[in-house]
């Protein structure tokens, strides 16, 4: 398969990761009033483990540390990015949160950029968020530092998956990865667990949570980040505040105001530029070897 159909492909597959995402997304809205945030992240993670954990069970005999410390890291990194993106949902809203956690792409879109335009866009996206966050007097500052901590776990997230995908075989590092989240969450969500508020409506809620913004998503990353680069996957994530705003306001009747609206598309939009204009570094003679030979 040539180069460019497998990036064609994989930027199909990472649009359809953007809507799984943000869908599963405005449904732990609604389910995190219920039954709180650790208790739903704890039941993406189970879904996860459970869909990949059969078929992809890491060899033990071969987990030497040099290899797995990047598993255990993108484990951490999820626990972090899921509980504080989801407590900031909790207390901004999808819309809000989700384009403030969309920092953490860009910044590693633009890292390493010494270009002018680099450097106002990376501006006109800060004042967008800020245009967003404090255009509304009420919007918590707990809220906007939890949605910067899931902007910095997101960050690192797209690194360490990189990774992990390249270092293990099909989906054994994601596999590892899950287990490890589960087991910092778990305890979290059995403390705080109210079982008066468990019903098959609220478990049948979880379950599609657990598929649409775990086991779903995260599977396709790794087949996507193995075909495409950090910057294309940037450019189309860079779509996500308005996927989260269009569904925050079906699925939990979100409204933004003028003034917000026009903050989440500047973000959008900035980000976007940012990231399409970027040139691709020129490979060397020995990588231009490796394609030629794969």
């Amino acid at each position: 398969m040539s180069k460019r159909r497998e990036q064609a492909i994989g930027a199909g597959a990472q649009v359809v990761t953007e809507v799984s995402i943000n869908f599963g997304s405005s449904l732990a809205g609604l389910a995190i009033p219920l039954v709180g945030s650790p208790v739903v992240v704890a039941a993406r993670q189970l879904v996860m483990i459970a869909v990949l954990l059969p078929f992809y069970r890491p060899k033990l005999a071969h987990l030497a540390w040099g290899r797995i410390w990047p598993a255990l890291m993108l484990g951490v990194t999820l626990a972090v990015m899921n509980l504080s993106f989801y407590e900031a949902v909790n207390i901004l809203g999808l819309g809000v949160a989700a384009t403030i956690e969309f920092l953490g792409p860009l910044a590693i879109a633009l890292l390493g950029s010494r270009r002018l335009l680099d450097v106002g866009c990376a501006l006109a996206a800060a004042a967008g968020v800020v245009l967003l966050t404090w255009s509304d007097s009420e919007l918590s500052v707990i809220g906007i530092v939890l949605g910067l901590v899931a902007a910095a776990a997101w960050a690192a997230y797209i690194l360490l998956t990189r990774r992990v995908g390249k270092d293990f075989p099909g989906l054994e590092g994601i596999s590892i990865a899950g287990v490890v989240s589960l087991a910092i969450v778990l305890p979290f969500a059995l403390i705080t667990l109210d079982l008066s508020a468990l019903n098959w409506g609220v478990i049948g809620l979880l379950a599609a949570i657990g598929v649409l913004s775990s086991a779903f998503p995260y599977s396709l990353d790794t087949f996507i980040l193995r075909r495409i680069p950090p910057r294309l996957y940037a450019i189309i994530t860079s779509f996500g505040p308005v996927i989260a705003a269009m569904f925050g306001a079906l699925v939990l009747g979100e409204s933004f105001t003028l003034v917000q609206q026009i903050a989440i598309v500047v973000v959008c939009v900035a980000a976007g530029a940012a990231i399409a204009t970027q040139r691709e570094r020129p490979k060397t003679d020995l990588e231009r070897t490796a394609d030629a030979v794969t």
